[in-house]
């Protein structure tokens, strides 16, 4: 298996930088996220106190962006990392049933604008996950419950339809829906995840749903369950001025470390991540 020198963790405005620089360092780097970016660059309607760019929409910040990223040749892995293991020597990064080895890491997550369902994190892997296709063998002829935020989970959703017995899927959006017969969509707010040693129910604002199991599919999984043993500080992960994290090898830029939520303070921290991740990788060698 090919082992990057650097693996990032998302494509907004940290990701990026740092892509570019670690790319600039000849480093063998890899980013996933996907082809808009980020969904808050996308939706910004103008900007402009971004240096050197100014009084445009995030779309056009984006094409150039892309533009940059294409002459440098690269590409951005479509896939959404799900669990990150630190190995000793090297990391493991999980995509479904795939996996990517790295000697270094960069967070670049983003700030997850949503709180988590009260329940969220009591039952975590006790019927709580954020993987459908990974888990969705385990609850074969059981019942499931989807919380989506996004269209393009449809598709999982639909996988574990094949499995499960009954699938309710709750989105977190509106827009058409491309599900399987059979699949029953619940329009309503989640409150609450209730039951004794696993799940038993998702409670909504209008109904309650007994169900085996629920998955909370979002754009990133929150930083505490990406990384075992992250240390997070109000909300954010903990870095120092270096971008450091408290995982050795580990690194953390943007709107994930805090506050301003602003594209050029992430594109500076993305920079610092890069060159402390190189600074690492070469001090390794020596």
């Amino acid at each position: 298996m090919e082992r990057y020198d650097i693996a990032i963790v998302g494509s907004g405005p940290a990701g990026l930088e740092a892509a570019i620089n670690g790319k600039i360092r000849n480093k063998n780097v890899v980013i996933f996220g996907n082809k808009d970016f980020s969904a808050k660059l996308v939706k910004a309607p103008l900007i402009n106190n971004y240096l050197g760019f100014y009084d445009i929409t995030g779309v056009e910040l984006k094409a150039k962006f892309e533009q940059h990223i294409n002459y440098l040749g690269i590409t951005i892995v479509n896939e959404r990392i799900n669990s990150i293991y630190a190995m000793g020597e090297y990391f493991t990064l999980m995509v479904n049933e795939k996996m990517y080895e790295a000697k270094t890491v960069i967070l670049a997550t983003g700030v997850e604008y949503t709180k988590p369902i009260a329940g969220e994190e009591e039952f975590l892997g006790r019927g709580v996950g954020y993987c459908a296709t990974c888990d969705a063998p385990l609850y074969r002829g059981k019942t499931v419950a989807i919380v989506s935020y996004n269209k393009h989970f449809e598709e999982e959703a639909n996988f574990v339809s094949e499995l499960a017995e009954k699938l309710y899927y709750i989105p977190i959006y509106e827009e058409e829906y491309k599900l399987r017969e059979g699949i029953e969509i619940i329009k309503d707010k989640p409150l609450k995840i209730e039951g004794e040693d696993r799940v038993t129910k998702l409670v909504l604002s209008k109904q309650e749903t007994p169900t085996d199991g629920v998955f909370i599919l979002k754009d990133s999984v929150p930083p505490a369950q990406l990384v075992p043993g992250l240390e997070i500080e109000n909300g954010h992960i903990k870095v120092d001025r270096e971008m450091n994290t408290n995982i050795a090898g580990c690194f953390a830029a943007g709107d994930c470390t805090g506050k301003p939520y602003q594209y050029i303070k992430s594109a500076g921290e993305g920079l610092v991540a890069a060159l402390s991740a190189v600074s690492y990788l070469d001090n390794k060698q020596h």
